[in-house]
């Protein structure tokens, strides 16, 4: 079993563990009611994110059953690989399975934000009877060229910044197409999760070679047919999440998805792009009434 460690706060405990090729990576685990017959989650976070980016969803869902929450490799407090070569999905489905192999989780329900749903996708694909149900926050089997030009532009290019309210100002700059109604106090919570202070300078908690694999045309960063593997998990319980303002997800590839899979649930969320941050209502009233139809308990 992976190591826990003491050090925690009232929600999570940090769940640390050793992936088949000796990085020590991080999760929040999220332990829910003792006792509880419901099955776990697993959330996993897109591109340049972390764990932060479930926080609010993860600790709304552990009141009833558990949730665990990662980091990849290169991202949050997860080690960076020396290897950029690695930074792909089909080594962070290696390690997910790993963390899954040593919790003996032998089925889970997914909820997979952008990469982490491609993710999802491939994991479906691979051990089918592991998973009950995904949620696909923002992804599908086809992405748009014109959300994926824009996080080309910025992956791994970031300016240097000294201070948090340049954070602030950096990420709002970045984000604000798809938070077009955020607060101020929304972008400071929303950059604390992006950041990490180091000797009272707020770095970015990711590795800037996540951008060599991801972008590279000649790696398998992304396969160049995700089609395949949606057939696959049609017939999976699947919902569909996502931002009425995306730039990554657009609706003829929704439409194809809902041909492909007749029973696929859609939300989409309002004022919200790529990708939501499933504190919505609309999205977290999805996600509970999804998860009670497929595990009851």
């Amino acid at each position: 079993m992976p190591e826990i460690s003491a050090d925690c706060d009232s929600q999570y405990k940090d769940l640390w563990y050793d992936t088949a090729d000796g990085l020590r990576l991080y999760a929040r685990d999220y332990p829910g009611p003792d006792g509880s017959a419901l099955l776990p989650v697993l959330c996993m976070h897109g591109l340049t994110r972390n764990s932060a980016d479930f926080a609010w969803i993860a600790a709304h869902l552990a009141k009833t059953r558990r949730v665990i929450s990662v980091d990849q490799r290169g991202r949050g407090l997860s080690a960076y690989d020396s290897n950029p070569a690695n930074y792909t999905p089909v080594t962070y489905v290696g390690d997910m399975f790993t963390l899954l192999d040593k919790l003996a989780i032998d089925r889970v329900l997914v909820i997979g934000t952008s990469m982490g749903g491609l993710m999802s996708m491939l994991m479906a694909n691979m051990q089918p009877e592991r998973f009950a149900a995904v949620v696909l926050n923002d992804i599908g089997p086809e992405l748009d060229p014109v959300g994926l030009e824009r996080i080309k532009n910025y992956v791994g290019k970031h300016p240097q910044i000294r201070t948090w309210d340049d954070a602030v100002a950096q990420t709002r700059q970045i984000n604000e197409g798809a938070f077009p109604r955020y607060t101020d106090e929304e972008w400071l919570r929303f950059t604390q999760g992006l950041y990490r202070e180091v000797e009272g300078v707020p770095v970015l908690a990711h590795d800037a070679a996540i951008a060599q694999a991801m972008l590279d045309a000649d790696t398998n960063a992304v396969p160049p047919d995700l089609w395949p593997l949606f057939a696959n998990m049609a017939a999976m319980p699947l919902l569909l999440v996502r931002g009425a303002l995306s730039d990554l997800l657009a609706m003829d590839c929704v439409k194809k998805m809902q041909e492909l899979s007749p029973g696929l649930q859609v939300v989409n969320v309002p004022e919200r792009g790529h990708a939501p941050m499933l504190d919505e209502p609309l999205a977290v009233a999805a996600i509970d009434r999804f998860f009670a139809e497929v595990d009851p308990g």
